[in-house]
């Protein structure tokens, strides 16, 4: 891994926010997936949630191709089950629904950890989301329409979130722990090593912080490779 690769995702992983994170109802248009998952690694969300109501469906490819590689995304079959992992990691949960109840969306305190559920693109989030939701939220619209793309209210409101942190000076300080960084430099910095990995269920190794892979002579063997014939071949 290069020093200026090295750099660039450790100042990502710097700031990204473990506790602000998207919640897909639904959401089924390759288009919008993309562009949540995208916007959420462009803001610094590390997780994305998504309940899928058809299990042909998940996140790829497309736009969402290189920032899902930067970010989790956690799957579910049913809406209950992806609420309550949300509520039991101490998160706030949020949707976007017209209802006598819903406040301004910039009301809201998001430097609180938080999680915004985002309906389905037709009929919106469900009575199982709106039930188990702490709160209502609307973006104030003054035109004909009611409703903006999915995709395009949720970075509204991803944005709203990151300017109350950075006021906060909740980019300031990292927040991710020290485990999930070594995780993301190895995949990150060494993918084709991280995928020789997963494929021989080997444990991830150390990144020192040049960048560089600290393993045993057995994790070597096993990959059948020298540690001096990597740094030749990394350094080519």
């Amino acid at each position: 891994m290069s020093p200026e690769r090295l750099e660039r995702i450790n100042a990502m992983l710097d700031q990204r926010q473990p506790d602000l994170t998207v919640c897909m109802e639904g959401v089924h248009k390759n288009h919008n997936l993309a562009a949540v998952v995208r916007t959420a690694d462009a803001v610094g969300v590390s997780d994305v949630h998504a309940v899928w109501k058809n299990e042909t469906m998940r996140v790829s490819g497309g736009s969402a191709a290189g920032s899902q590689n930067w970010l989790d995304v956690h799957n579910y079959t049913n809406t209950k089950d992806a609420i309550d992992t949300l509520k039991q990691q101490g998160m706030q949960v949020l949707v976007t629904n017209l209802s006598a109840s819903a406040v301004d969306f910039r009301e809201i305190d998001y430097t609180q950890p938080t999680a915004i559920i985002l309906g389905q693109e037709k009929f919106g989030a469900s009575q199982q989301a709106l039930d188990m939701a702490d709160q209502d939220i609307i973006i104030p619209m003054v035109g004909m329409v009611q409703s903006l793309n999915v995709s395009v209210a949720c970075s509204v409101v991803l944005y709203e979130a990151q300017r109350q942190r950075q006021a906060a000076g909740m980019y300031q300080q990292p927040r991710i722990s020290q485990q999930r960084r070594q995780r993301i430099l190895f995949e990150g910095g060494h993918p084709i090593f991280a995928k020789a990995c997963q494929r021989k269920g080997l444990p991830y190794p150390e990144i020192d912080q040049d960048g560089q892979i600290v393993a045993s002579e057995q994790w070597w063997q096993q990959m059948q490779m020298t540690q001096d014939a990597w740094q030749n071949i990394d350094n080519e």
